[in-house]
């Protein structure tokens, strides 16, 4: 197949795609319209892709169909650039090349992952499935205007990495169609590349200016750029022809700026140009597009379902798939200590360790993932150097190891309650009870990539950490669940370990933690553990006094969950009986009783499950 593909002319080319589609249709039996539903195409590029008479297909539309049809996506693109060359379909005149033969990336569309061979090497760039936004209708309508004949020029604006590029190469895909050719201006210079053959721009072009600041903000070209642009725009007999440029909000703030009286005005053909020329691209996803992208998931785009179960919340779905794979890059390349404290933090999240991992948590924790070459080559200052490589953010604002600020919390003044308002409740007995430790953050903290946190745990999954990771938790880390988290994990690798962790999080508050210690005490008064002793155990004694306390807790907290219950369903009178029941340690007392005789060995764990 592969030599007869070679000998293709371009009509056989497109014949033989076509055939090969078709093919693929029949075999899935899939229609026309399941094809624009799972591809996320429009009617009108799906049908004219399977037109007998109809133009080449753009690349994006063949790899699309390709890829839903299970056919095998290099072959049909390299029918799809054969039959690209037919002489009627190539305008002639102009810089630039017929858009059917570009690629996206090279045209600076990020590449949202890769697909693998069979040798888990990289293969080709992959994007996801299109999601329309606001933005995509008014761009339609601009390149609909231009190819009608008229013109036209808009520049999309907004933050790194929110689709401003795509979004641009998706609506450009219908003057493929109709043999237009897209300049792209990069060499030697953007700026020198742009001066020199904007004149020679012919009718039915696209002029590609991504990242506009490189042409209008050169500060030798970038004035006399703009006005070529205008020339070029307002000339009739050069018309149509559409320019697309990109811009940071940062810029297009700085260009657009009127000049303090008297003072210089370094952007003022710019300022003309872009004046109602600009269009917004928010930084999320609204509720429409994240429908739309949630759709094209469940019919099978793998990069958007990944996509959405790490930036759903935040909407924030073309950032993660912008850099996605530079963060896998950065991991993959990064050095040995920095690839350390990225590993100790991605063992610490799926063992269950909260989000904002603490400083000194990751650095001693890193110690044992160096080998002995590594450790032995590290400066002092290794950690600073690794910290500051991690930092360095990739598209979309990411970056590897991000350092976090816990926001202050926001509770009510104390003060009296009004006069209007009825007492509150007792919720508690008189006397002490115990309350766990918060996850107090001593120092500076961190947060891993949600993306890099997510392939670790694809990965990563059976590997047990070393001992610094142990040991650095024991001895950094303050948060009860983190704690009795890594105690449960450690049960099945490092025992010693998992009891001085529990002894931790029991010391903390935690309350499995402190009903599982006290039961094995009364189980076994002495447990042998391999290796020294970290703690000062804690004697039976102290282990039943926290444990009646925390069992109190339990039994108020039943006894006004209780109450409350009643008192929604409108029987006040049982209620009432209730709230003056927590105060009465009688009352308590019997709870604590009824939970005596509810609990057994066997049903402890679902007991407490229930009851926290």
């Amino acid at each position: 197949m592969h030599d007869e593909q070679a000998g293709h002319t371009p009509d056989a080319a497109l014949t033989e795609l076509r055939r090969r589609l078709e093919g693929g249709m029949a075999r899935t039996r899939l229609k026309k319209t399941d094809l624009v539903a799972r591809t996320g195409l429009s009617r009108t590029t799906v049908q004219l892709a399977f037109q007998t008479d109809g133009p080449v297909p753009s690349g994006p539309t063949v790899a699309a169909l390709a890829r839903v049809l299970k056919l095998p996506v290099g072959e049909l693109l390299e029918l799809r650039r054969t039959a690209a060359q037919k002489p009627d379909t190539v305008p002639t005149g102009g810089p630039g090349r017929p858009i059917g033969q570009w690629d996206p990336h090279a045209l600076e569309v990020h590449p949202a992952g890769s697909a693998q061979d069979s040798t888990g090497l990289p293969g080709q760039r992959l994007l996801p499935g299109y999601v329309p936004r606001e933005h995509d209708r008014i761009l339609t309508e601009a390149v609909q205007d231009a190819a009608a004949g008229h013109s036209r020029i808009l520049v999309l604006v907004g933050s790194s990495s929110t689709g401003k590029t795509r979004a641009c190469w998706e609506a450009v895909q219908p003057l493929a169609e109709q043999a237009w050719r897209l300049w792209h201006p990069f060499d030697p210079t953007r700026a020198e590349a742009a001066l020199e053959d904007l004149a020679r721009v012919a009718p039915r072009t696209v002029v590609w200016l991504n990242e506009a600041q490189h042409y209008l903000g050169d500060p030798g070209a970038g004035e006399r750029i703009a006005a070529a642009l205008h020339a070029l725009l307002t000339t009739p007999e050069r018309a149509p022809v559409l320019v697309l440029g990109t811009l940071w909000d940062d810029y297009a703030r700085q260009y657009t700026a009127l000049p303090t009286p008297g003072g210089p005005d370094p952007h003022s053909r710019v300022r003309e140009l872009l004046s109602g020329r600009t269009l917004m691209v928010p930084d999320t996803f609204d509720a429409q597009a994240l429908a739309t992208a949630a759709a094209l998931a469940q019919n099978g785009d793998r990069l958007l379902a990944d996509a959405l179960t790490r930036a759903a919340a935040s909407g924030r779905v073309a950032q993660d798939l912008a850099g996605a794979p530079e963060l896998l890059t950065r991991y993959q390349q990064a050095t040995p200590a920095a690839k350390a404290i990225l590993q100790a933090a991605m063992d610490a999240r799926r063992h269950g360790v909260g989000l904002h991992l603490p400083q000194a948590f990751l650095t001693a924790a890193a110690a044992d993932y160096l080998t002995d070459t590594d450790w032995n080559q590290l400066n002092d200052d290794w950690a600073e150097k690794a910290y500051a490589e991690l930092a360095e953010q990739v598209h979309g604002k990411q970056a590897p190891l991000s350092r976090v600020t816990p926001r202050p919390r926001r509770r009510p003044p104390r003060s009296s309650a009004p006069t209007d308002l009825p007492p509150s409740r007792p919720s508690r007995p008189s006397g002490p009870v115990a309350t766990p430790t918060p996850n107090l953050l001593v120092g500076p903290a961190f947060r891993l990539a949600d993306y890099l946190e997510q392939h670790g745990s694809k990965t990563r999954g059976e590997f047990c950490p070393p001992d610094s990771f142990w040991d650095a938790a024991h001895t950094h880390l303050t948060g009860p669940g983190d704690l009795n988290n890594l105690a449960q994990a450690a049960e099945f690798h490092r025992l010693p370990w998992a009891h001085h962790l529990r002894q931790r999080a029991a010391l903390t508050g935690h309350k499995g933690a402190l009903i599982i210690l006290t039961t094995q005490r009364l189980h076994a008064r002495e447990q042998v553990i391999g290796v020294g002793r970290r703690d000062k155990d804690l004697s039976v004694k102290e282990l039943l006094d926290r444990f009646l306390e925390e069992r109190r807790a339990f039994a108020v907290e039943a006894l006004t969950t209780l109450a409350m219950l009643y008192e929604s369903a409108g029987d006040l009178d049982t209620a009432e009986v209730l709230h003056q029941s927590v105060g009465d340690p009688a009352a308590v007392q019997a709870m604590l009783q009824q939970i005596h005789e509810a609990e057994r060995v066997q049903t402890l764990a679902s007991f407490l499950a229930n009851i926290r």
